[in-house]
């Protein structure tokens, strides 16, 4: 059973690589997958929890005599659930980080990009493009930012060439705004709900090659951009009524929005509360002053006009989706004890941490970076690496954070490494051959000046 259940993940991994061949949505199999590991586990159950849960399964039975019918039992109530904890706590932080920008679109306080960014200089364009996105990814999760920025970007630039290149522009830094923080991205915050990273010095750790990334990766580009640019004339969109906020009261709005998420490490920290419990507050805060700034609005049918972007929606429920789809069946292939051991056998090795790292950015650019992500927590965080070789294993160790921005950048090598590479090959139609010849060899010698910068910092200073 355990070889079926390899084998089948597997195929599910190679389904997760090749989705152009194929043309299934990346979270249905994702999902699908989870279903079918943990259905096959239950057949063999009795086995895999006396191997790996005897003590908490004699404590469950208390007495009474084993039978298959306990062993799901047990299974339902201590082994799924502790995975279904972990991944609903990240999916609720990303249903709280999705009403937040929801409400700060609905009232405009995301116009004032549209006025700062239109120029017709293109190298002007794209620095404030890409710094206005790495700042917002690195408070925002990086799929909504992307979303926002390139629906913002496709009513700026008419040229179709242009907007391909300003689109990579904003996967890239999404990409490496998402690795800076925590709170940037899935990656990020689910070494950061696993215990492994503290946001200040996750922080501190990757600025400086995340920047020098994203800086190399923009020199490159600039040879391609041309002298002028020419810009549309569109109107901003409508939101169902023509009187926005005051500027002060929009300017509130952001400053509870930005400003709450940063407050969650330390609401963490001084509660020890999971950081979704931070989020939902900020929400929470947020709603309220939403409706006594728009409390004239509230029982009217002009608020109700007031409309999400559905493109943001759909694309923030495939990430959750896919999400809980990996979490699930990854941790269906770790119950049977295969991780274990293969971690076991990596152990010796464990000291090429940064060779493991750039491995996983590979896998990251093939079978997209959240799953190499939560692959290598599966391998190295277990017993074989944090007690044998603590000071890069364990929690606060280098190798996580090293990891992270391997992840992340190697995501954006390929198109299908990310969400947000993926809404943007759907936008703008961008084929996978026009990537790899004018952008993954930028992202590939921007991933090679992070990690001199990253190794730099650790052992120099």
């Amino acid at each position: 059973m355990t070889l079926i259940i390899c084998a089948i993940f597997l195929v599910g991994l190679i389904l997760l690589a090749t989705p152009r061949l194929h043309k299934l949505n990346a979270a249905a199999v994702a999902v699908f997958l989870a279903a079918v590991c943990w259905v096959l586990y239950l057949i063999q159950a009795d086995e895999y929890i006396t191997a790996l849960h005897g003590e908490a399964y004699q404590q469950f039975l208390d007495g009474r005599t084993a039978s298959h019918a306990l062993a799901k039992q047990f299974v339902a109530q201590t082994v799924f659930s502790h995975y279904v904890a972990v991944a609903s706590g990240v999916v609720l932080f990303l249903l709280s980080t999705m009403n937040i920008v929801e409400i700060l679109h609905n009232n405009g306080c995301f116009d004032f990009l549209t006025a700062w960014l239109r120029t017709r200089s293109p190298k002007r364009l794209i620095w404030t493009l890409s710094a206005f996105t790495f700042l917002l990814s690195a408070n925002l999760d990086n799929l909504t930012t992307a979303v926002l920025m390139l629906t913002l970007m496709h009513t700026l630039v008419t040229s179709d060439r242009l907007r391909r290149i300003y689109g990579f522009v904003i996967v890239m830094s999404v990409a490496c705004g998402g690795a800076m923080t925590v709170i940037g991205d899935v990656t990020s915050l689910t070494l950061w709900t696993e215990g492994l990273v503290t946001p200040t010095n996750y922080s501190l750790m990757l600025a400086l090659p995340c920047m020098a990334a994203l800086a190399t990766t923009l020199f490159l580009l600039m040879p391609k951009l041309p002298s002028r640019l020419e810009l549309t004339s569109t109107a901003g969109a409508y939101r169902g009524d023509d009187n926005l906020l005051p500027a002060w009261q929009r300017f509130l709005l952001l400053f509870i929005g930005i400003g709450g998420l940063w407050f969650i490490p330390t609401f963490h920290h001084l509660t020890q509360l999971p950081p979704f419990v931070g989020a939902l507050c900020v929400v929470a805060v947020l709603w309220v002053v939403n409706e006594l700034c728009n409390r004239k609005l509230i029982f009217s049918d002009r608020m109700s006009r007031r409309r999400f972007p559905t493109a943001l929606q759909y694309a923030n429920v495939q990430n959750m989706m896919l999400f809980t789809g990996l979490i699930l069946s990854i941790a269906a292939v770790r119950e049977t004890g295969v991780l274990d051991t293969l971690s076991a056998a990596l152990a010796p090795h464990g000291g090429h941490m940064y060779l493991s790292g750039a491995v996983h950015g590979i896998l990251g650019a093939l079978v997209g970076n959240v799953t190499a992500l939560i692959g290598g927590l599966a391998v190295f965080n277990t017993p074989s690496f944090t007690e044998t070789i603590p000071e890069a294993y364990a929690a606060e160790g280098i190798f996580w954070p090293w990891l992270s921005l391997c992840t992340s950048l190697g995501g954006a090598m390929l198109l299908g490494g990310t969400v947000a590479g993926i809404f943007f090959e759907r936008m703008e139609k961008a084929p996978l051959s026009w990537y790899l010849r004018h952008c993954s060899p930028r992202v590939f010698v921007g991933w090679v000046v992070a990690a001199v910068v990253f190794f730099a910092q650790t052992y120099l200073f």
